[in-house]
């Protein structure tokens, strides 16, 4: 059983680096975008990397959300940890929905109408 729980940890680990590294990636690749667009004097470059980045971070948090509920799995169940581990999804899950509105101008639930 022990090992099992060690693989589990490895692989809350390795989820928290994807996450990590997902939020990098699409920074670094949003800001290449951006630089790559100012000499065309493209008027949208601001408003794409301000896109680029903001779906970057909601899906490295997304993955991050994840990684912290497999991780519960391998330590010891307790009141402290499970209040710990709600507050952590509970604020990531804040921000993920916050940069959700901010990038589309709507709530996830809210459908747009087609006409």
């Amino acid at each position: 059983m022990e090992n099992i729980k060690e693989y589990i940890a490895l692989l809350a680990q390795l989820l928290e680096i994807i996450g990590v590294l997902i939020i990098f990636v699409g920074f670094m690749s949003g800001l290449y975008a951006f630089f790559k667009r100012i000499p065309q004097a493209d008027s949208s470059a601001f408003s794409r990397l301000r896109q680029s980045l903001g779906q970057s971070i909601l899906l490295g948090l997304e993955v991050l959300i994840g990684a912290d509920i497999v991780n519960t799995i391998t330590t010891e169940a307790s009141i402290e940890s499970v209040a710990v581990l709600g507050g952590v999804v509970l604020i990531r899950t804040f921000l993920s929905l916050s940069l959700q509105v901010e990038l589309e101008g709507r709530f996830p639930w809210q459908r747009t109408i087609k006409k």
